[in-house]
């Protein structure tokens, strides 16, 4: 961390401690510049993720010259989806415990940079393997942005009520990033042939890729008068924290806890990448889409994507909503995965294969009860770890449990996709992404009886 006067930090008085802080306190400039740092960040995270949802299906015709919906193809669709987010995963667990080490604020901005420049040189990609690579390090960006992200957001605001608040509202714009990606597809599939080539070709998915830089713009500008979160700097100066320790994860007053929220953040990604992500490529088998051209089936696809981040804002947004009414972290998070199992089992087993506007309803639904449990991790995993293991605690969680263990479930669903009896590509895609989906809330709802209840409304020191 720079110890330059650009830092900020003495630019702080509102940040007192959460005792004394007045809950109805306006934020200051510097705090809301964080807050739109940490928008910007989160909004591209998922910009990033769902990009290769949309582009999946095409980038594998043009560059591997596959079948869709053939074993090969199946197989390297899971492989795309679990490999680089497995990695990402693994290397944003070690990220986390660098924003112990080094500060929140450092790791925030170079992660951000990471992703961005990755998903677009990924653009330029001419192969499977050199996409995959390119892929890994945008994951690997994306992994560790999030908890630097939440972190710093968390260690902010000592009031625990607009914690909270702010926590869930700045991680809604999370969902921006999912309409962004699917209007910047609708525009690459639109005006392609009127875009500079790439590799002197016109295809859409790699004019999708390559925005991915966008956010690297702003971020260059405004990196110099973003401030150190306080509660990590004030423990630096006292000459603590102390280094964080992943076994210190796994002691006695920690271990219980850091298992169980691995798991259960597991089998809330579950329904993101074993079934969420694996829906668009049911679109072009419906059956009004039957005779219709290349390009409507894409607009379709981008229509579908629309319907989830509507979904995705809604669950962001009744989530807040809830947090006031249902005051235990265990039954918040109980209520939304019972209906998710609902959700979950209408559609991939009755809705999807139908027509387009019961996949449309059936993916907002899906949308809004998954990132309701996204937003849920983002503010009960600082309340359960200390601040010198609070990025290392919150990333072994995310990345582990959620990027490496729920990722997993992108390869299982599209190797049970193989051997489903089904008559067609799109229903056994449909069956298989419905029975890993049941798994995962079944399973979430089991473990949940052991997810610890926080002691108070503030952060552990």
């Amino acid at each position: 961390m720079s110890d330059q006067a650009i830092d900020l930090m003495t630019a702080l008085p509102a940040i007192k401690p959460a005792e004394s802080a007045p809950a109805g306190r306006p934020l200051t400039t510097i705090q809301w510049l964080i807050c739109a740092v940490a928008c910007l960040g989160f909004t591209f995270d998922l910009y990033e993720g769902l990009m290769l949802p949309l582009i999946v299906r095409p980038l594998l015709v043009d560059l591997g010259h596959l079948a869709p919906g053939s074993r090969e193809f199946n197989l390297w669709v899971g492989l795309l989806f679990f490999v680089p987010t497995a990695i990402g995963g693994i290397f944003g667990t070690i990220g986390g415990y660098l924003t112990d080490c080094l500060g929140r604020r450092r790791v925030l901005v170079w992660s951000i940079l990471l992703y961005t420049i990755s998903a677009c040189a990924a653009s330029f990609a001419t192969s499977i393997p050199v996409f995959m690579v390119l892929r890994c390090t945008t994951m690997i960006g994306v992994s560790v942005e999030f908890v630097a992200g939440v972190t710093w957001i968390a260690e902010l605001f000592p009031v625990p009520q607009q914690r909270e608040s702010v926590l869930g509202y700045t991680q809604a714009f999370i969902n921006a990033g999912g309409f962004l990606v699917a209007g910047a597809y609708y525009l690459a599939v639109t005006f392609a042939d009127r875009l500079p080539s790439i590799w002197s070709t016109h295809q859409p998915w790699r004019y999708t890729l390559f925005s991915g830089l966008i956010p690297a713009i702003p971020l260059i500008i405004v990196r110099p008068f973003l401030p150190e979160s306080p509660v990590w700097k004030e423990k630096r100066l006292r000459g603590s924290p102390a280094r964080p320790r992943f076994a210190a994860l796994f002691g006695p007053s920690l271990r219980k806890t850091t298992w169980t929220a691995t798991l259960l953040v597991a089998c809330t990604f579950v329904l993101a990448y074993g079934a969420m992500q694996q829906t668009v490529r049911i679109v072009p088998g419906l059956p009004s889409l039957a005779q219709t051209s290349a390009r409507h089936i894409e607009h379709a696809v981008s229509s579908v994507q629309l319907f989830q981040e509507l979904g995705g804002v809604a669950g962001r947004v009744l989530f807040v909503l809830l947090i006031l009414r249902i005051p235990l972290q265990r039954s918040r998070f109980r209520a939304f995965l019972a209906a998710a199992l609902l959700v979950y089992s209408w559609m991939y087993f009755l809705g999807v294969t139908r027509s387009l506007l019961d996949l449309q309803a059936g993916m907002f639904l899906a949308a809004l009860l998954f990132n309701g449990l996204y937003s849920f991790w983002g503010n009960y995993l600082p309340r359960v770890f200390p601040t010198h293991l609070r990025a290392t605690g919150e990333s072994f969680a995310f990345n582990i449990g959620g990027k490496t263990l729920g990722a997993s479930a992108a390869l299982l669903t599209t190797q049970l996709a193989n051997v489903m009896p089904a008559p067609d590509i799109g229903q056994r895609l449909a069956y298989s992404a419905g029975f890993v989906a049941t798994a995962a809330c079944l399973i979430g709802l089991a473990v949940s009886f052991s997810l610890r209840e926080p002691e108070g409304n503030l952060l552990p020191d």
